[in-house]
């Protein structure tokens, strides 16, 4: 009887042990195809690639919208190195070839000689348009698209966001009032943006 006991002691011992191990190695496979189906989605540019897009578009909304009707104190002339560092490859190579150079022109010509009918709102975009044509090819080859460029886009998108949130009087302020909502919104696309590009990077 004793002898038995400790047999089925035995086997059961055995038993748990089989089953903890399958449990971790089942726990590191599926950890492992996490790992890889976020290394896959974001190296087929289905990540950040239209994260970068998105941020473009929110921080160039954020930066018409401060012109027109928006009229904050928070230091939003930030997003023109924002949207120089995030700008998407096709449009800034795009802009930085002869069509950013005419634009960049015009621009110039219609600030120096015609001030009075250059509209207030065209300053800023004309100064990313600027910006893009005569940056030097160490800012705008290697820096932009790097490692650098991820945590200047990171570091602004903090600031404005933590000044957005102060300007709103809080943070859930800043997300329950009507004219703040898209605001907010916009400004969060910044942070996440160069924070998931930061993450795939040393992935």
């Amino acid at each position: 009887m004793v002898k038995n006991n400790y047999l089925a002691m035995r086997s059961g011992g055995a038993s748990t042990e089989l089953i903890t191990s399958d449990l971790q190695d089942l726990g590191a496979a599926a950890k492992k195809l996490a790992t890889h189906t976020f290394k896959l989605a974001l190296g087929l540019s289905l990540g950040t690639t239209l994260l970068e897009w998105i941020a473009s578009i929110a921080a160039i909304y954020l930066l018409v919208l401060d012109r027109t009707n928006w009229r904050t104190n928070i230091l939003t002339a930030l997003l023109v190195p924002y949207i120089f560092f995030s700008l998407p490859s096709l449009v800034f190579s795009l802009l930085r070839g002869e069509i950013g150079k005419w634009i960049a022109f015009v621009a110039v010509v219609l600030r120096l000689f015609f001030p009075r009918r250059f509209p207030d709102w065209l300053e800023m975009p004309s100064s990313v348009i600027l910006l893009i044509v005569v940056a030097p090819s160490l800012i705008a080859d290697t820096l932009r698209g790097g490692l650098v460029g991820f945590a200047i886009c990171l570091i602004i998108g903090c600031y404005l966001l933590q000044e957005h949130i102060r300007a709103s009087g809080g943070f859930r302020n800043s997300f329950t009032k009507s004219n703040g909502i898209s605001n907010s919104v916009g400004i969060l696309i910044l942070v996440v943006y160069p924070v998931c590009a930061i993450l795939f990077y040393f992935l």
